[in-house]
């Protein structure tokens, strides 16, 4: 990936945890992968679910995130494909919190997933799937990152603590990755029929305007069953109404990188 590089990185990242943040980036990597995008999930959050999620035996693995971040392994060795045409991961176990706080007194801490992505080519899109919290690694995700995608809760509390958030976002963006930009904003738990849901879904709006994408991800019971079958919705059932959502949303995605070049 040198300069003029066409691959996107985007950092999928909440610090709150349960706001539908793994399953976008599952559903999202997968139905761009379906558009013929090549796409790599990179999954740096210690509980791994992304992996378990798209069908990764955890307990068989022996090179995971955590090697490539301590700096034991280059990415290219912890890279799985999946069964999903044109999808890959770079999967993780819960070693890799051990392995976090060991980066935190050592060298180049806030850049070795930048470095580790650096040395990967033929990918048009990687996803980074963060940890929910404003931790080294999530630092170490939007250092990583062209664009930051921000899947938010429609749910009362869902704009608190975001502005811690966008704070570190701006710190990153003033001091190691001056291009980092919000890509897209997707509302993710909404219930149409409450009016609390369309509320919170208008005080969205209202605070990043554009930047919110126009389909917002539905309450799907499709999508709460898919990853124990280790498969994304779209694998799962592709009519239901969370594959139908994730279709629009990484469409609007394609268009809106399409638009940056």
């Amino acid at each position: 990936m040198s300069e003029g590089k066409t691959t996107a990185v985007i950092a999928v990242t909440n610090q709150k945890g349960g706001v539908g943040k793994t399953t976008s980036a599952i559903n999202i990597a997968y139905f761009l992968a379906k558009s013929g995008k090549r796409v790599l999930l990179v999954d740096l959050d210690p509980q791994g679910n992304a992996s378990s999620g798209l069908g990764v035996d955890k307990s068989n693995l022996e090179i995971t995130m955590g090697e490539v971040m301590s700096g034991e392994e280059v990415l290219a060795t912890a890279i799985k494909p999946t069964s999903h045409k044109n999808l890959a991961i770079a999967p993780t176990t819960p070693h890799l919190a051990n392995v976090e706080v060991g980066l935190a007194s050592g060298k180049n801490k806030f850049t070795r997933l930048k470095t580790a992505l650096s040395s990967v080519e033929g990918y048009d899109v990687i996803l980074i799937d963060c940890p929910p919290s404003l931790s080294l690694l999530t630092v170490n995700g939007l250092i990583a990152a062209d664009y930051v995608l921000l899947p938010v809760q429609a749910e009362f509390y869902a704009l608190e603590g975001l502005g811690q958030l966008l704070e570190t976002m701006k710190l990153v963006r003033k001091g190691m990755n001056t291009h980092l930009e919000l890509i897209g904003v997707l509302p993710t738990m909404m219930d149409a029929r409450t009016t609390l849901s369309n509320q919170v879904h208008q005080e969205i709006k209202k605070h990043f305007g554009e930047k919110v994408f126009q389909t917002s991800i539905p309450r799907n019971i499709r999508l709460a069953e898919a990853p124990s079958h280790g498969v994304p919705v779209g694998a799962y059932d592709r009519w239901s109404k969370g594959a139908r959502a994730y279709k629009a949303v990484a469409k609007e995605l394609e268009q809106r990188l399409e638009a940056k070049k």
